[in-house]
């Protein structure tokens, strides 16, 4: 079974790392995009398996790239889950209508991340038997629900 493809669409370097390292410490594959413009390129480029996408991009803010991805037959199908700091009560239901699968509040911990990229996918994911587990211990993080 191939790695499934997680793309993160965020400004923010050391969110992007942080995600980074989550995701590749549970083998999944991890590409980037900077602003709303790159994002919508790199999902037509990599057709990803799931897309985190933050609200505040520079270029096209995370409610652009959600339409723009909605009105794109190639990319409708590409499940989001939008991982932002911006004010939830505000922003949840704005993203939920405009294509998002789920809302998560930053900061995210791992636990919670993982989960919502199992739910989407609609599996559980399972590293190959032979791969050893990487252990990454990024500190206790405030809870996050996205659900």
């Amino acid at each position: 079974m191939s790695q499934k493809k997680i793309l993160i669409v965020d400004d923010d370097p050391e969110m992007r790392l942080a995600m980074h390292v989550r995701l590749k410490a549970n083998h999944y594959d991890v590409g980037f995009a900077v602003d709303g413009v790159s994002g919508i390129a790199e999902a037509r480029r990599q057709q990803p398996d799931v897309i985190l996408l933050d609200l505040g991009l520079p270029a096209g803010d995370g409610f652009t790239v959600l339409e723009r991805l909605q009105t794109n037959d190639s990319m409708a199908a590409i499940p989001v889950i939008v991982v932002s700091g911006r004010d939830r009560a505000a922003n949840r239901d704005r993203s939920l209508k405009a294509g998002a699968k789920l809302f998560l509040q930053k900061p995210v911990r791992n636990s919670d991340l993982l989960l919502a990229i199992e739910q989407v996918l609609g599996t559980k994911h399972t590293p190959s038997p032979d791969s050893a587990p990487t252990v990454y211990d990024l500190g206790e993080q405030a809870p996050a629900r996205a659900f």
